[in-house]
């Protein structure tokens, strides 16, 4: 399976990152970047990512349902930025899954939510010519 939205090469690029910056905005355009960990393909095609500690984030989602990350790490020869719309979850079979996913890797996560991430867009973030455009 494939996230919707993604070319292969985007997605071989994820491969390789292991921690990714995920921006978020309040309603009013207050900004906030935090590290995320557990941001993978869903088994839906979109991108989850399990909060475990994200008070500012949830907060900024629930009042701008949009989020933005990249994906940059040394083995990789293009940077992408990737934009998309939130939903969130904590409830449900999905939810469930995630918080299975979660305990897996450790038992005391909290897995409050499972943010599902629909990519809307993604750009090149690569200095050179193309950087800022649309793939």
């Amino acid at each position: 399976m494939a996230i919707k939205g993604l070319s292969s090469e985007v997605m071989s690029a994820m491969e390789g990152q292991r921690i990714y910056a995920l921006a978020t905005s309040s309603k009013d355009g207050v900004p906030n970047v935090v590290p995320v960990g557990f941001l993978f393909e869903g088994p839906d095609g979109n991108i989850w990512v399990i909060d475990n500690y994200m008070d500012k984030t949830l907060k900024n989602v629930r009042e701008n349902p949009v989020a933005s990350f990249y994906i940059w790490h040394d083995g990789v020869k293009e940077s992408y930025q990737v934009k998309c719309s939130v939903k969130i979850e904590d409830s449900g079979p999905d939810y469930e899954k995630a918080v299975a996913l979660a305990h897996e890797r450790k038992e005391t996560y909290p897995a409050k939510t499972l943010l599902k991430l629909t990519v809307r867009d993604v750009f090149y973030v690569t200095p050179g010519a193309h950087a800022g455009k649309s793939l």
